[in-house]
Formats: C-alpha cells, structure tokens, sequence
C-alpha cells in the first residue's frame, strides 16, 4: 500500500523548487553528511569537462529556517519559503538525524548539531545570516547565536527556550501529561502522535489514522539516535547559564502554546535583556507557523525589514 506522506513528498520538493530552493548534500567531514535546501541561484551546473556542482555565495541576505523535533527541514518550513525567497537567500537544513543527515559521532548535544549546521553554512558560503528556530531547533540556534557571534546578525525564535532543565522539563511533562520526552515527542502509535498534535496545535485537528501511521512510519526514523537527542537535552538547573548575547532577538510565539507557555516566552525576555523583543499571535498553539502561517510570515518579514533598514541607517 502507497504511503500517503511519502507520496506527498515530490509535489512538496516540487513547490519548493518552484519556490527558489533546492537540495543539497554537503559533506561536513568524513561520516557526516548535512542536507541543505539551498537558493536556486547559488548551484551551478558544471561546465564542459567538470564533474561537480558549483557553489556560489549567497547575494541577498541570509535566513537561516531550522527546525524542530516531529519533521524535517522542508516539512516544518514549507509555509515560510515562498514569503522569504523574493528578497532573501533561503537556507533550510536537516539537522543531524532528520531527513537526509546523518553522522557516525556519538556526541548528540545541542552544541554538537550547532557546530555542525555552522560548518555547513561554511562550506556554502553563508558569511552573515539570521538564524529562524522552531522549538528543538530554537535551542540550537540559540547555541549558534552564543558560540559564532560573527555569523549569526538576529535570531527569531519560536516555540523554544535557552536550555531544556530538569524543573522545566519536570514541569512541562507533568503538565501534560507524559512520563518522559521520548513518550512525548517520539511517539510510536498513532494514539502518541495524535496525543502531541493535541497539545502542539491550538485547533483540534483530524487526520485519519491511514495519514497518522502513514506520517510516523515516514518522519520519526532514527529513532534511537533522536532519543539519545532529548536526552542528551536536559541540563542540570545548576548547569543553566544566560549568554550575553549581542544579537536582536525576537520572540514569535503562539499565545495558546502549551509545551512552552507565553509565560516562559516573557521570563526570557527579561533575563536577555535589551535586545530582545516580544510578538504575540493570537489563537494559534506550538506549531504557530503552521497553524496561522501568514500572520507568522507577516510578523516575521516585519522584524527581517526593520533589520535591514538597521543597516541603512548605519
């Protein structure tokens, strides 16, 4: 029997080639290999008598689109490609584990998929860019922000917080009900993963249990290494610190968010400080990019603009 979700997957590369990205494997070194969706404009073909493609820098400002925990790359961001392409070069990586990425290192810290994700960027070229991060991937942007200053210009985070710690995940997990984060966010039947939709999105949403078995047999692979990933996230409430970061940030969040509640959202933006900035979008949950996706991208595009007229300005 087809499976639906995977069926879906060429019209979903089709559109977001239509849309100006494509994919892209980069060999970060030996035993690790990073997919990228990559501006259109950057790949050239080799010319007459050449093996391989050609990279080119990025010409317009970068965005760099990192995910979260339940999909990869392209799945979780395919509603914010086509708003971002026409002024912006749009990078979309698979972290390590998701999608098309794979390494044979053991580390599975958000320092080490950080590292990592910066390494590729190098190799294509990305000099400056602001880092987009969804829930899991909002972690390890914040990770990126604090060890390559230099790279990273803003951050727009949503759904995420610095670093998971033992109260927070404690208390998140005893709210909603689970026993543990891999019963939460690697769920194995479709009563799991219709049990994280219920909390990750404001709107009650139905699916038939065909598309659910269908979704978890397509998109939760690597099961083992993930797992290693939420447990190698929890960080002793001793161990937490807040960087200086020097960076704009800005917090879009979902005022209906369950996993990470608004109240999380504003605690961190007085312990950063200054530079960061709070948005707010009404009746929408965790998955706020998805559920009210043009008011994201319009919220989004607004904070990417008043970053270029920044720099104008000076």
């Amino acid at each position: 029997m087809v499976n639906l979700v995977a069926a879906q997957k060429p019209l979903l590369h089709g559109l977001m080639k239509m849309a100006g990205v494509r994919p892209y494997e980069v060999e970060i070194e030996p035993g690790t290999v990073m997919n990228f969706w990559v501006p259109c404009e950057t790949i050239r073909k080799p010319g007459k008598g050449e093996k391989f493609t050609h990279l080119d820098k990025p010409t317009k400002p970068v965005v760099v689109l990192v995910h979260g925990f339940a999909a990869e790359g392209i799945v979780t961001w395919q509603f914010q490609v086509g708003a971002l392409t026409k002024k912006y070069s749009v990078y979309v990586p698979d972290l390590l584990f998701f999608g098309g990425s794979m390494t044979d290192k053991p580390d599975r810290s958000p320092t080490f998929q950080a590292e990592y994700l910066v390494k590729g960027l190098r190799k294509l070229g990305v000099e400056k860019c602001v880092v987009v991060g969804f829930s899991y991937g909002g972690m390890v942007a914040f990770k990126i922000a604090e060890l390559y200053p230099d790279l990273v210009v803003a951050m727009v985070v949503s759904g995420s917080i610095l670093a998971m710690t033992d109260s927070i995940s404690v208390e998140a997990l005893n709210r909603l009900g689970f026993s543990s984060s891999s019963e939460l966010l690697l769920p194995n039947s479709v009563k799991g993963l219709k049990a994280l939709l219920s909390v990750a999105a404001y709107k009650k949403l139905w699916f038939p249990d065909r598309l659910h078995k269908d979704y978890l047999e397509v998109m939760f692979t690597n099961r083992k290494e993930r797992a290693e990933l939420l447990e190698a996230l929890v960080i002793s409430n001793k161990d937490a610190t807040i960087p200086s970061f020097p960076q704009r940030i800005h917090l879009l969040w979902g005022e209906e968010d369950q996993i990470f509640k608004q109240e999380l959202a504003h605690n961190m933006k007085e312990q950063l400080g200054g530079n960061t900035t709070f948005e707010g979008i009404k009746k929408a949950g965790h998955l706020v990019h998805l559920e009210r996706p043009c008011v994201y991208n319009r919220c989004l595009k607004r904070f990417l603009a008043s970053l270029l007229a920044e720099k104008v300005d000076k």
